[in-house]
């Protein structure tokens, strides 16, 4: 059965979604990460993902890559954001960008909140990539 205001696969029906990012922190901080970390898909269209991500100091979400192009906005805390080898001190109110299908890894220098949004590939798109697993 979908969520209300949700498609079956996951997708938002919805044209306009507002969100209020301090209540959204604060309700992640309620529910404590099992592995120091949370995400929650705060809205999601075939072409556009947006996550906030909370870690706890110390945490780190391992090396990966996303299937598009993403921004990373840093909106409580700060976080190390290492691609290629080059970390990048990201603090509060920094923005990074980054290419479609990159490897990097993030670590929370003290506890933190990120906005992540994905510009998603279309389903050809993703098809063509090399890797597989995911990510549809």
């Amino acid at each position: 059965m979908p969520i209300e205001g949700f498609a079956n696969d996951g997708n938002m029906v919805q044209d306009l979604a507002e969100f209020n990012l301090d209540q959204e922190i604060a309700n992640a901080l309620q529910t404590a990460p099992t592995q120091g970390h949370s995400a929650k898909v705060l809205f999601k269209k075939s072409d556009l993902r947006i996550l906030l991500i909370s870690m706890q100091k110390g945490s780190v979400l391992k090396e990966h890559h996303a299937d598009g192009t993403i921004s990373v906005q840093v909106i409580k805390g700060s976080v190390r954001f290492t691609v290629q080898g080059q970390a990048h001190d990201l603090r509060l109110h920094n923005l990074l960008t980054l290419g479609a299908s990159i490897k990097h890894e993030v670590e929370a220098l003290e506890d933190a909140a990120i906005l992540l949004t994905i510009a998603w590939p279309s389903a050809e798109k993703l098809e063509s990539l090399p890797h597989r697993g995911y990510g549809k």
